[in-house]
């Protein structure tokens, strides 16, 4: 334990993305359980903000990047009166490091010497623990290990509103076994193929499950939502830039199963307690995969890492990511059948 007394003002700063500050969940309301007097404010980006706005006991202030300049001098202006006991600094990028600055607290925690990037260890004075081989979220739950918080099995109470809910449930009305497919990640190379998409659905809408496409606003989210409308011949419901984070929420939460590839939905889902199966190609699952669902995974990942690199994610530092625009499409449709079938039985879908 870093410190020496009970916090009793916190600060945590992750400001990004949506399935980093999932896991950020799971910790901060550990943390919550474990000091319930303590006062929690947090530091995150605007989305995330409106995924998260509500969440219990926890004061959230928004650090919008598109403002510039503007965004860190609004910063300095909200704690302009303040000092924190502790400042939990967990993200490594350097807008992050920059809003640390930004943050008074007499102790400021930040990642290990072995994780810290793009000078990230200049703007803290204390480390977690180093820990080998870590799952994102085991590496978040070194900050509350920090602070004297006793090891705790992951768990989530997201925000969402009984409106939240009735949206999805309204859009969901009648279908009965429900799966989610979140198929864009933020960069194309990370997709999987729409017709291959559109063959798991196919088998899926042959076992009696209706199809539901989610995912936000972007044109390639919505792109690859109608590429794969336009060639399946069955009906997929497309809603796709349709829903607001809180409503995805639910509507992830009332699925009966999810695909994605490495993308926020994924780890949302996980939250919900809903089953996902991940595909994975460029990042190693066992860092960034469904934390829950680990053994749902399809991957080839640990292939393409010896092709590229000539040695295994034990012989190279941790996370070292895949290059190549191809990478997914090594991923065929008959293991993400296979393991549609494992999880059905599994889950006891049927």
């Amino acid at each position: 334990m870093i410190l020496s007394d009970k916090p009793k003002d916190i600060c945590v700063l992750r400001l990004s993305a949506i399935g980093d500050v999932c896991h950020a969940v799971a910790v901060v309301q550990a943390i919550q359980r474990h000091y319930p007097e303590s006062k929690i404010t947090w530091v995150i980006g605007k989305v995330e903000a409106a995924l998260l706005q509500g969440l219990p006991g926890v004061k959230f202030v928004v650090f919008d990047k598109g403002q510039g300049k503007l965004a860190y001098q609004k910063i300095k202006r909200e704690f302009q009166n303040t000092s924190f006991d502790v400042l939990l600094h967990m993200q490594v990028a350097l807008r992050a490091n920059l809003v640390a600055r930004c943050i008074p607290a007499k102790v400021k925690i930040g990642f290990d010497w072995q994780r810290a990037k793009e000078g990230h260890s200049l703007f803290v004075n204390k480390r977690i623990e180093k820990k080998s081989e870590a799952h994102v979220i085991e590496g978040f739950m070194g900050f509350a290990h920090a602070i004297g918080v006793p090891s705790f099995k992951p768990s989530w109470q997201m925000p969402v509103t009984d409106a939240d809910k009735a949206f999805a449930q309204q859009q969901l009305d009648g279908m009965g076994k429900v799966l989610v497919i979140a198929p864009a990640a933020s960069g194309a190379e990370r997709n999987w193929v729409a017709s291959r998409y559109v063959e798991v659905a196919q088998y899926a809408y042959n076992q009696g499950f209706s199809v539901v496409l989610t995912g936000g606003p972007t044109q390639l989210e919505r792109d690859l939502a109608a590429e794969i409308t336009t060639l399946a011949n069955f009906p997929i419901v497309d809603l796709v830039a349709k829903t607001s984070l809180k409503q995805l929420l639910c509507l992830l939460e009332q699925a009966s199963l999810v695909i994605a590839p490495d993308t926020g939905p994924a780890h949302m889902a996980v939250c919900m307690g809903t089953p996902v199966i991940g595909l994975y190609a460029h990042s190693n699952p066992a860092r960034t995969g469904p934390y829950l669902y680990q053994d749902y995974v399809v991957e080839v990942y640990h292939h393409n890492l010896e092709q590229q690199y000539g040695r295994s994610s034990k012989q190279l530092p941790w996370g070292r990511r895949n290059k190549g625009s191809e990478l997914m499409k090594q991923i065929t449709t008959e293991s993400i059948i296979n393991m549609f079938d494992t999880v059905v039985r599994e889950q006891k879908l049927v």
